[in-house]
């Protein structure tokens, strides 16, 4: 289809596109020029701090405004440490922990590494209040479970990323933490009234966008009450509540729209683009599968849209202007971080319950799950941390009790899994085994094994939360 060429440039600057590798492609480096409002980076984009420099200096040698995003929430989800884990512990640990400065001082040193990288939109803090324990998607990468604790460290995230010279985005608008299932594979519904999100929900979104907010993200995931059958990132009232309500007149960011429930509600992802800017979206991130031929479609799809009447083309332009606003907003500080800063915090958020005396030499088993989309393949566990301490991965439900029992012989035996709570299985195994030390390194819980001789809780899994664990266990 031949479009107009000043509403494809005008389309073109509402999308944040993605990168098959650690090069931007030809096709990538054309649309960029074309007027591609920037990329988001995810970890097969990232090799070292080096390499991403120069990946994003060609992107800006393409064009200075270039938007260069990705999801570095320190803790369990990170993008620049994806091979190692974060030297930082996530929002969970920090919350915990309840010092704000501590709060503000971790997220300004994320910034500064992103910074020295040349990424200029974090899409980060997330701001959900985790509400529902069996959360599969929010969990560690929340604060808490309480507004006000939330509230209080939404505004120091914003405050240190922002300090780094790195632009903050609070996700995820209108609130993702009392969903139990995953908008990555489906449309979640939360059925409360407005009220409920006005109380519990929407305050981490005001502390955040108070605090100087460049970005809010929107959530795939339905309120009855608020965005009628749709996701709330397609609903003009959820984002006119947004922009009136909470005041916020800067970039509404879309989570990903190549997120299953998004593309199901819109008829595919061309579609779900022209649905969000008409509800009032500024900034479309379009997901981690993009190629030449779908950012065309897209854009195609979008000035088609302003032509038969789905999207107003004043509405167009406004989110292209809030957009090249967010671009020229990022400047890096030089802001230089305290190596040892993430350590520090994650040990102030250990939790032992129990006796963790005469641990010796012991069994160390780490239960494995199924990868999170949101995480990826990020290592996490004790088994960086350990020196000549014995370590086996096992499934639980595929486990034998009597084997690792056999294996650890006189030893003591350290459980370490994520969500035990949640899985039978996993609960299951830990109760057939004498006297185990539990280390939870997931969203915590009431549960605790009848037989347990130690729960050890550190309120996230990144590097940073499991070598302070190892100290506390004596295994370091």
């Amino acid at each position: 289809m031949v479009i107009d060429h000043g509403l494809r440039r005008l389309a073109l600057g509402t999308l944040l596109g993605a990168l098959p590798g650690q090069v931007a492609p030809p096709w990538a480096m054309s649309l960029l020029a074309d007027g591609l409002a920037g990329f988001t980076l995810f970890g097969r984009n990232v090799d070292s701090p080096e390499q991403l420099a120069g990946l994003t200096a060609a992107l800006r040698a393409g064009r200075a405004d270039v938007i260069v995003a990705t999801d570095e929430e320190g803790g369990d989800v990170t993008r620049l440490a994806h091979r190692t884990g974060s030297p930082y512990p996530g929002n969970a640990a920090l919350g915990v922990v309840d010092d704000p400065e501590l709060t503000r001082a971790v997220y300004t040193a994320v910034g500064a590494d992103l910074a020295a990288t040349g990424v200029t939109l974090d899409l980060a803090p997330v701001v959900d209040v985790n509400t529902a324990d069996a959360n599969p998607v929010i969990g560690t990468r929340s604060f808490g479970a309480s507004t006000a604790l939330v509230t209080r460290h939404a505004a120091a995230a914003v405050t240190g990323l922002q300090e780094a010279g790195v632009s903050a985005c609070a996700k995820h608008f209108p609130g993702h933490g009392a969903t139990v299932t995953d908008s990555h594979l489906e449309l979640p519904t939360v059925d409360v009234p407005v009220s409920v999100l006005r109380e519990r929900d929407l305050p981490p979104f005001a502390a955040a966008i108070a605090a100087g907010a460049r970005a809010v993200m929107t959530a795939h995931i339905r309120v009855p009450a608020l965005t009628g059958n749709d996701p709330a990132t397609f609903s003009r009232g959820a984002l006119s509540l947004l922009r009136h309500e909470l005041g916020f007149d800067r970039v509404i960011v879309t989570d990903a729209l190549e997120m299953t429930g998004a593309a199901a509600a819109a008829g595919g992802v061309p579609r779900a683009a022209v649905r969000a800017l008409a509800a009032g979206a500024d900034l479309l991130c379009l997901g981690s599968r993009v190629d030449a031929a779908l950012v065309e479609a897209v854009a195609a799809e979008i000035a088609v849209g302003t032509q038969d009447g789905r999207l107003a083309l004043g509405d167009l332009e406004r989110a292209v202007t809030r957009t090249g606003e967010l671009a020229s907003s990022s400047a890096a500080s030089g802001t230089q971080r305290d190596q040892s800063l993430g350590l520090v915090a994650a040990r102030r958020a250990v939790r032992v319950e129990g006796s963790l005396e005469d641990l010796g030499s012991p069994l160390v088993v780490q239960l494995v799950g199924a990868q999170s989309m949101v995480t990826g393949r990020v290592p996490w566990g004790l088994a960086p941390h350990l020196d000549g301490i014995e370590h086996v991965a096992v499934v639980a439900a595929a486990a034998s009790a009597d084997d690792l029992v056999a294996r650890a012989g006189r030893r003591p035996i350290i459980v370490v899994g994520q969500r035990v709570h949640q899985s039978s299985a996993d609960r299951g195994l830990i109760e057939a085994l004498p006297a185990p030390v539990v280390l939870e390194m997931g969203w915590p819980s009431s549960w605790r094994p009848a037989n347990g001789r130690a729960f050890v809780t550190t309120h996230g899994a990144s590097w940073a939360n499991g070598r302070a664990a190892a100290e506390v266990l004596g295994l370091a």
